[in-house]
């Protein structure tokens, strides 16, 4: 049944998202949408399979079983639900924070990750754009976390709905007001903010790290408010991989194998 949420939640922020870059489109998007979707769902079908028959419920499973034992810090502290419910996403939308901080610093993680960063445009697609071994590590780490804080059951399916529904938004190339961008970004990342972070310049792609809420970008000096050269004319991307046939489906597979100066 959670499985099953999760998956109509997802296709409905999709198409929705979809819907709106045909019909109030942030850029003119210059590379073919046959060959990048094609890529971007191929990537995603694949990393819904392997996630289906390996640790699709262990996020679910380990909330339940630390709430069963009694494990993790809020299982232990005598709170209201209400209470152990909101510090449970705030506390997980850091922890996803701090692990996408992560996969930027740490070389070993970054081979994975720049997989999402390969991309030469930025549209709802993208954020399906990650590498199989990147997910499943993802998944052990929220496992752990979940162990760590005893995060409440209700709350961990709530937290993967509003991450995904959260990547799908921000990553979409929609047009929003500017005066109503300022005002949601307060709270939210928006695809404005989150676009700074597919830069190909260096100190634009360091920054703007938040899936969900944007504090965390304000409050660990990693946030940029708008692109250099402005939002129209940002090359996005990475430097290294620029040719078409660096970025084919079985050669983002292969990527983080593979050396490259």
């Amino acid at each position: 049944m959670e499985g099953i949420v999760r998956l109509s939640a997802f296709f409905g922020i999709f198409l929705i998202m979809a819907i709106w870059e045909i019909y109030a489109p942030r850029r003119q998007l210059a590379d073919s949408r046959w060959q990048r979707w094609s890529t971007n769902i191929s990537l995603s079908i694949l990393n819904i399979l392997i996630i289906r028959f390996t640790v699709g419920a262990a996020a679910l499973l380990a909330a339940v079983s630390a709430h069963d034992h009694g494990w993790g810090l809020l299982n232990v502290l005598a709170l209201p639900n209400w209470l152990i419910i909101i510090l449970t996403l705030v506390l997980l939308d850091l922890a996803i924070y701090g692990q996408h901080l992560a996969s930027h610093k740490w070389r070993w993680l970054w081979q994975l990750h720049k997989i999402h960063h390969t991309d030469q445009e930025f549209d709802v697609t993208t954020a399906v754009r990650f590498h199989p071994l990147e997910i499943i590590i993802s998944m052990c780490y929220k496992v752990l976390l979940i162990y760590f804080i005893g995060a409440n059951p209700l709350a961990v399916i709530a937290f993967e709905i509003i991450l995904s529904s959260c990547a799908l938004f921000n990553h979409s190339n929609v047009r929003i007001p500017l005066s109503i961008d300022k005002i949601v970004r307060l709270i939210l990342v928006t695809p404005d903010m989150h676009r700074v972070h597919h830069s190909v310049i260096k100190s634009e792609t360091d920054s703007n790290y938040g899936f969900s809420i944007s504090i965390w970008d304000r409050l660990f000096a990693t946030y940029t408010d708008q692109p250099r050269d402005g939002h129209d004319n940002m090359e996005i991307g990475l430097t290294e991989y620029r040719h078409k046939k660096d970025v084919r489906f079985e050669r983002l597979l292969l990527m983080p194998f593979s050396r490259r100066r």
